[in-house]
């Protein structure tokens, strides 16, 4: 059978452009470019999809052989369930939409053929909302499998319905891009729409956990979903606001209006926005090209010595990075239902060393890990950094002084805060940081590679080692912080464990990384 031959400039023309081009940044993310991982990747991908619908048959099974429940209780756990995926689908959005915006150089060079703009503007969104339902899908996947195999045939509608909700929060995120441009401009936009979509994408998980501590005492969302208090605020059970939850439930009436009402929103989107689009893209790409070679402002020259010029290089490098803004707020954004907690005064008999400093610590090692990887392997000038008359130690121990300011100086409030409660448990979580974040940035040092800093969101695919190493090294410390915190006993099996990952991660490091001693 022959391949589909579309006319040049249609909208199957560009749909097949886009296409071609998201299959290629996937493999690249999957594999790193490298094409004999193809094997591996698939493999590996089947594996991890057998082991998540195992769990998920493993967790529903039960639930489901008591019956299915309450309606009103179904209803809230069905909403709450979609509703966390749309806030993350609305945030993936909005970045792809400024990603389109800003770092998509084709679009000037499209926008200039005779080809449709609309069409193009159409396309265009269309694979945003397909990319950014594309995760939940997958994610969602297993559950929805299971449930249509042990309950009823009708759950398989959750799969349009999720991909209507990747629609609707993909026109949100347009629109909020928009008025963004409209109200501060081009140039403001690119990092104030970094700060939204993090906000967007932390605002439900965070909301929850808050209610959650102040009307129970807990950060557990499921039980808070499932108490008293929700159910008897909830809406009405015919009320709309159930809505997309009876669609994904396999309600015909409520799946066609769903799907109606995102086909609409979608229709409008491309009628009202497709006009300044080509306006917008010119306007943002004026503002990703233009030269810093204006004197306004101008500051002259201060005086520092090396490690101070250095360690003020990497911090101005990470403050001009646009897109690190959002990757970096969500980490931090995740941090405020512990601080909510502290501020409550939950913990003084001992529940804050248990449920808080786990978090923190996990936290600063994983934004460390993300630090780091952008100071050592996301040099923009490689070269010209080794000609310098500096000593190599001196330039890797200025970038890790910069990337452990930057960690002291984001878990500083909250740090205090413990203190105030619990001063040794403070010392522990101290101590806990300290090693997550020195653990990440030498296992960035050890599997450092020169990459481009917009390569930020798939560094992952540089060293699966690296990966998993900097990952368990925060948990297995901020397991043994918690313990230490709490007085327990078992605090060294977390310790042994970090220690294990870090010598196992030391000794499979990259022959190129043995020159330098850490």
């Amino acid at each position: 059978m022959s391949a589909i031959v579309a006319r040049p400039g249609s909208i199957l023309w560009f749909a097949q452009h886009e296409l071609r081009l998201s299959l290629r940044d996937f493999l690249a993310m999957m594999t790193a470019r490298k094409r004999q991982r193809e094997g591996r990747v698939a493999i590996f991908l089947i594996g991890a999809a057998a082991v998540l619908h195992l769990i998920a048959w493993s967790v529903l099974g039960p639930a489901l052989q008591d019956g299915p429940g309450d309606p009103s209780h179904l209803l809230v756990l069905v909403t709450a369930m979609m509703v966390l995926p749309f806030s993350l689908m609305a945030s993936q959005a909005m970045e792809s939409v400024t990603r389109v915006f800003y770092s998509r150089s084709d679009l000037d060079l499209v926008l200039a053929s005779p080809a449709s703009t609309r069409r193009i503007f159409a396309v265009r969104i269309g694979a945003i909302a397909l990319s950014t339902s594309l995760l939940s899908l997958l994610l969602a996947a297993p559950a929805i499998n299971v449930l249509a195999l042990l309950d009823h045939p009708g759950w398989l509608a959750a799969y349009p319905t999720l991909l209507a909700l990747g629609v609707v929060a993909t026109v949100i995120a347009l629109a909020l891009t928009m008025a963004l441009f409209r109200l501060i401009g081009a140039r403001r936009t690119r990092t104030a729409a970094q700060i939204v979509a993090a906000l967007v994408g932390a605002t439900f998980v965070i909301g929850i956990q808050l209610a959650a501590i102040a009307s129970m005492g807990t950060m557990s969302r499921l039980q808070f979903l499932q108490s008293d208090a929700v159910r008897a605020h909830a809406p009405a059970p015919d009320s709309l606001f159930w809505l997309p939850a009876r669609a994904a439930m396999g309600d015909p009436a409520a799946l066609f209006a769903v799907l109606a009402f995102a086909g609409m929103l979608f229709a409008g989107s491309i009628i009202g926005f497709s006009g300044v689009f080509g306006e917008r893209v010119l306007a943002a790409a004026g503002i990703s090209q233009q030269r810093r070679g204006s004197t306004r402002g101008a500051r002259s020259f201060r005086r520092h010595n090396v490690a101070s010029a250095l360690r003020h290089k990497e911090w101005k490098l990470l403050a001009r990075d646009h897109w690190l803004l959002s990757q970096t707020l969500m980490q931090v954004l995740y941090l405020v239902p512990p601080a909510f907690m502290l501020w409550r005064g939950f913990g003084a008999a001992g529940g804050a060393p248990v449920v808080v400093i786990p978090v923190l610590v996990m936290a600063a090692g994983q934004l460390a890990g993300g630090l780091a990887w952008l100071a050592i392997s996301g040099e923009d000038a490689p070269q010209l950094v080794a000609t310098a008359p500096v000593p190599e130690g001196a330039v890797i121990r200025a970038k890790i002084e910069a990337v452990l300011c930057v960690i002291g100086l984001v878990v500083s409030p909250i740090l205090i805060a413990v203190a105030l409660l619990d001063p040794m448990g403070a010392l522990a979580a101290l101590a806990g940081i300290a090693a997550a974040a020195a653990s990440a940035t030498a296992i960035q040092l050890w599997f450092r590679s020169q990459a481009r800093r917009s390569n930020f969101r798939r560094r992952q695919t540089s060293s699966r080692m690296a990966t998993f190493a900097e990952a368990f090294s925060s948990i297995f410390w901020a397991g043994a912080a918690g313990l230490l915190a709490a007085g327990s006993l078992w605090t060294a099996l977390p310790l042994a464990g970090a220690i294990a990952v870090l010598a196992t991660a030391r000794a499979f490091r990259p022959q190129t990384a043995r020159e330098f001693a850490f």
